[in-house]
């Protein structure tokens, strides 16, 4: 984070794109085709702003030539934004690790439609930690626990826990359940990208993805599962569900991709990173945290 040439502005950081081989006249020309959605007016206001740079600190200028390779950094804003009409909860902090307890629809990082209402950007601003960073992501639909690096320093030590495997998750899920699929102990399989964007798939090959699974209670075309990802890959949890025939209640995108639409705070995804514990790298002592946050089978 110290390295970069913009610092933190209202809890975001500046996003960077690397310029690629190509005959645009000037780098402005290039952010206008390159982010169409972007009026053009928006880059020039960002740029008269002193709020384009490059890699070395450099403002870009509106003449300023075409450069391949280039590294430009800008601060990615939103005129307007869905708001998230729910809280996060700090959970533990110290001068080196802070832990937040996230509700569902919120995202981890900016992305998409949201900047400002992202768990990082509302925490940055909150805290006043502008070198706060995530060591790791659940998705926007998921709640729970998410571990975030409060020094630049520690970050490496922290990260490596995922590398290594030394970290131990469990989540649990409300699942569609007949009572005719037996629930194996463990699903192995390889995962990779589907033939759209936002879907992973099982294909066939090594396995490349692992999760424990426990029964924890049934009744009335429900079940709550206990599970406990060995890998982490995009959406493991979600594609080991509903291939076993159990997909998770308020899914929107497996078994079935549904168009995209305004949320239904109403119809929250039901899986929750419910528990992390590791011994921290940094200080030595063992940690282990649980959600608040809880999921409950229909009433009958």
């Amino acid at each position: 984070m110290d390295s970069l040439p913009l610092p933190v502005r209202d809890g975001v950081g500046p996003s960077c794109v690397s310029l690629p081989a190509g005959n645009w006249p000037t780098i402005a020309d290039f952010l206008v085709e390159r982010f169409a959605a972007i009026a053009p007016a928006t880059w020039a206001a960002r740029i008269a702003a002193g709020d384009v740079v490059d890699e070395h600190g450099v403002p870009v200028t509106p003449q300023r030539a075409y450069q391949p390779r280039l590294r430009v950094y800008y601060y990615r804003a939103l005129e307007t934004e869905p708001a998230i009409p729910f809280e996060e909860q700090v959970l533990f902090r110290d001068e080196h690790l802070l832990v937040v307890d996230k509700p569902h629809f919120l995202p981890v990082t900016p992305v998409g439609k949201y900047v400002q209402q992202s768990l990082l950007v509302r925490l940055r601003r909150k805290l006043g930690l502008d070198h706060l960073a995530p060591l790791h992501r659940i998705d926007r639909e998921t709640a729970g626990i998410v571990l975030f690096s409060v020094q630049p320093a520690d970050r490496a030590g922290y990260s490596a826990l995922f590398a290594e495997r030394a970290i131990h998750k469990h989540y649990e899920a409300i699942v569609h359940w007949d009572g005719r699929h037996a629930l194996p102990s463990i699903r192995r399989s390889r995962l990779a990208p589907d033939s759209h964007f936002m879907r992973m798939a099982e294909v066939e090959g090594e396995p490349n993805a692992e999760t424990r699974f426990t029964l924890l209670e049934a009744r009335d075309g429900q079940a709550r599962l206990g599970l406990s990802p060995v890998t982490g890959r995009r959406h493991q949890l979600r594609v080991h569900c509903a291939a076993l025939g159990l997909a998770i209640c308020n899914d929107a995108i497996y078994p079935v991709l549904r168009p995209e639409g305004a949320d239904d705070f109403d119809r929250p995804l039901q899986l929750l990173a419910k528990a992390i514990a590791f011994r921290d790298p940094v200080t030595g002592a063992e940690r282990s945290f649980t959600s608040a946050r809880t999921l409950v089978l229909a009433p009958r």
